[in-house]
């Protein structure tokens, strides 16, 4: 069954104070990582600058969007990147768990006790 994950994240006040060397730096490190993903059944789905915009919208400055093939690709994904320290330098909320229809969610909604 498939898992999402959807990020949405912030850069902190290191990120901000990071030379253009750094950043490429840690992104050449993220990077190096991400290589073998597709062969855990990780897929990327979309990444972007959130629009403010939008009713709404989240307070976040980006968002990104992972498929999975199942809960243990997206614990690897998950763990991987907080490894890469990537939560030193960004602010950020994950909302996964697994896909399922609308009627099937409309359920979830209609039976919510909190």
């Amino acid at each position: 069954m498939p898992h999402y994950l959807s990020e949405l994240y912030t850069p902190k006040q290191a990120w901000l104070a990071l030379d253009p060397a750094g950043r490429h730096r840690f992104f050449e490190a993220v990077g190096s990582g991400l290589a073998d993903l597709s062969d855990l059944g990780v897929e990327p789905i979309a990444f972007g600058e959130v629009d403010a915009g939008t009713l709404h919208a989240a307070p976040h400055a980006y968002f990104a969007i992972w498929r999975f093939s199942d809960e243990a690709a997206l614990h690897a994904l998950v763990s991987g990147i907080a490894a890469s320290g990537w939560h030193d330098y960004f602010e950020t909320i994950n909302a996964a768990g697994r896909g399922i229809d609308l009627p099937g969610h409309l359920g979830q909604l209609a039976a919510a006790t909190i």
